[in-house]
């Protein structure tokens, strides 16, 4: 397994749309375990391929005691009060904001085999699986936020991180030290 670089906001690929899946191959199933790996490391919740520089419709999650990869994901249905809590995202590191989000889903996806799966979520795992879908679409966390919060926040971020580049490969040190 390896950690893989995670694209930080400003990479292009963040913005793109990834492509679906269509071989479940060894490719694929080591691809899903780097993911993991430095999910893991970087002591995330989700991560979704185009954070990593790969525009594929593959996520993983690791939320409410769930661990799961999904391949070619969709949300097939939403419903429950829509509710707001703080989010963050491994490509926008020390940026949170409230981000609102249906609080119950259904997903539909295929995991490593290309067997399609359903799940009925809930909680932290539902609104995790909505952002990484969120990413596979190349849509931000803050293109949630209202115009002004989202100027405010990306121009407090730029102005905390510049000078760093478009990736970031976290190191087992620093997931310590945030642990």
């Amino acid at each position: 397994m390896a950690i893989l670089p995670i694209h930080l906001l400003g990479s292009a690929v963040l913005r793109e749309t990834a492509q679906p899946v269509e071989a479940f191959d060894d490719e694929l199933r080591q691809f899903i375990a780097d993911l993991y790996e430095t999910m893991d490391t970087a002591l995330g919740v989700g991560l979704a391929a185009n954070q990593v520089g790969v525009a594929r419709r593959v996520a993983v999650i690791d939320a409410d005691d769930q661990r799961f990869a999904m391949i070619n994901p969709r949300v097939v249905e939403s419903g429950g009060a829509t509710t707001s809590a703080e989010e963050g995202c491994l490509s926008i590191p020390d940026a949170f904001a409230e981000v609102s989000r249906p609080e119950r889903i259904v997903l539909e996806a295929q995991d490593e085999h290309g067997k399609p799966f359903r799940l009925e979520l809930g909680g932290l795992v539902a609104r995790a699986v909505q952002h990484e879908i969120d990413h596979l679409d190349g849509v931000l966390f803050i293109d949630h936020l209202s115009t002004l919060k989202r100027q405010l926040l990306v121009a407090r971020w730029k102005k905390d991180h510049k000078g760093q580049g478009p990736t970031w490969i976290p190191s087992p040190e620093e997931s310590e030290a945030t642990s």
